[in-house]
């Protein structure tokens, strides 16, 4: 599932490509995919016309904003957006197309169907779902050691699932949470509110580390994922532990562990990151 970098990634190269285009019809093949409203028909009739004027990122969800409209999208497993000459021939598991005024169309396929659209008028979107219950963002300013320990405290669950929880911090999947708590020489399984103040600062400073490091290499390209304008992330090239069960820890030569933790797959070098518990 794309995290943070990628749907960051997204943003910033669709960004580039669709900005004051002109909605002149949406196609929708698989309405299951809108969520919001629950009438195809309302959600085509109040999509045409609009003009793209901004895009931005809540998490993992990307936010377009429109003359009147705010549209929520999440690409769940597979789902991806790309932009097109009107004339260049579908892309297989296209569900989604916005065709512009000006020739091009924003398409959106997902293989697994997966995917998600929300509609709401401007102003809207904030307080609704899914966006009204999100934890912090991890890259903004106001993200501090002491807003990510009230977060943990909340929890006696274990770290890698507190982490994974949308409503204690955004963004956050599996590939980065498991990245971060090596960088800060954690086990996924020590329990979210005991960790010490200079673990948490760890913790904190390694989150950061890692979704700016994944951000500027244009995500991880772990399946199927591209950007807006079809290329690959890089940032899987760098990563220490996530995917590399019986490979050596980079940095100290141990056997990397995939065990399960809350019930997602989990990667680990046991000597960098001992369990405290």
């Amino acid at each position: 599932m794309p995290e943070l970098p990628e749907v960051e990634t997204v943003k910033r190269t669709l960004s580039e490509l669709i900005i004051n285009e002109k909605i002149s019809q949406v196609d929708v093949t698989w309405p299951k995919m809108i969520k919001q409203p629950d009438d195809i028909y309302q959600f085509t009739h109040h999509l045409e016309g609009q003009t793209f004027r901004s895009i931005s990122r809540r998490g993992k969800f990307l936010v377009f904003k429109l003359d009147d409209y705010a549209l929520i999208s999440h690409l769940r497993m597979e789902g991806r957006y790309g932009v097109f000459q009107k004339e260049e021939d579908e892309q297989p598991h296209t569900h989604v197309r916005f065709r512009f005024n000006s020739g091009k169309e924003l398409r959106y396929g997902d293989v697994r169907k997966f995917g998600t659209m929300h509609l709401f008028p401007i102003g809207e979107e904030m307080m609704r779902l899914p966006l009204s219950q999100l934890g912090p963002e991890p890259l903004a300013d106001t993200f501090t050691v002491d807003v990510l320990r009230k977060r943990l405290e909340r929890t006696s669950r274990a770290l890698k699932a507190a982490l994974l929880d949308q409503t204690v911090l955004v963004g956050l999947g599996n590939i980065y949470v498991d990245e971060a708590l090596f960088d800060a020489g954690l086990h996924p399984e020590r329990q979210a509110n005991l960790l010490k103040n200079e673990e948490l600062v760890k913790l904190h400073d390694s989150i950061v580390k890692t979704l700016n490091e994944a951000v500027e290499l244009g995500g991880s390209s772990i399946k199927s994922y591209v950007n807006g304008q079809g290329e690959m992330g890089m940032f899987q090239q760098r990563l220490h532990v996530y995917g590399r069960k019986g490979l050596p820890c980079h940095t100290c030569g141990s056997e990397i562990k995939r065990t399960v933790v809350g019930g997602r797959g989990t990667h680990t070098c046991p000597a960098c990151q001992p369990n405290l518990r």
